[in-house]
């Protein structure tokens, strides 16, 4: 299955644009009448039939549109502290959106060890991501958020913050219910600073656990992440 990431389509033709188009003759070697498969982001799937196989300007008919394809139930917000080593950072990208996730927000912390983030490589790699695993959602990536701006916006649903310190917490397993939206803050590699928790328990976040061993920031993000997902399975 050939899927391209398409977030302007409209109407019952498109035209690939000039990458993608080269992509798809050239490296895929497609060609008039071939069946591809367009999404939008947006929950939209489309199935198209190559009219023109230019390699600089694909033409594609849409065959058959499905809305909403794919949809969960439930909502998924993860606020990590972005990685020292970036590569970390956009593995958890990565695989948090094969996964299943809507959200993605990097958290400015006391201890972050990185505190610039090149938001155009990352979407490129949740876009990527996203066509790899036939998803028609693309999650949303916004910028670098400093911890307090974060945690005192208004979130719907169930907001939990996964920390070391040795509190009071409970299991994530525990603590969520399965179909309710939920918001989950990771920390940087030296972990939420005490206020940072304190200020978060303030406003209504949950303190919890994702198990015995301690996780690597990108690790636990993984593990909140298909936790989440499962839970809902």
């Amino acid at each position: 299955m050939h899927l391209f990431y398409t977030p302007d389509i409209q109407g019952e033709t498109y035209s690939l644009p000039g990458e993608e188009s080269k992509h798809c003759i050239k490296v895929l070697r497609l060609n008039a009448g071939d069946t591809v498969y367009l999404v939008d982001g947006r929950g939209g799937w489309f199935q198209g039939e190559i009219l023109t196989p230019d390699p600089r300007q694909c033409t594609i008919r849409i065959v058959q549109k499905t809305e909403q394809h794919g949809k969960r139930d439930f909502h998924l917000h993860v606020a990590i502290a972005p990685t020292k080593n970036i590569e970390r950072l956009e593995w958890f990208l990565e695989k948090a959106t094969e996964i299943g996730i809507d959200e993605i927000t990097p958290l400015l912390c006391e201890h972050s060890e990185r505190k610039v983030i090149k938001n155009d490589r990352l979407e490129k790699i949740i876009i990527s991501a996203m066509k790899q695993s036939l998803k028609a959602y693309l999650p949303v990536l916004h910028p670098l958020t400093p911890f307090p701006d974060f945690i005192h916006r208004n979130r719907e649903g169930l907001k939990f913050i996964a920390h070391c310190e040795e509190t009071e917490k409970r299991l994530l397993k525990e603590a969520y219910t399965p179909r309710q939206n939920a918001t989950i803050l990771i920390g940087p590699e030296g972990d939420f600073s005490v206020p940072e928790i304190n200020s978060a328990l303030q406003q209504g976040y949950i303190p919890v656990s994702l198990g015995n061993s301690r996780l690597r920031t990108e690790t636990a993000g993984i593990v909140a992440c298909h936790s989440i997902q499962f839970m809902n399975e």
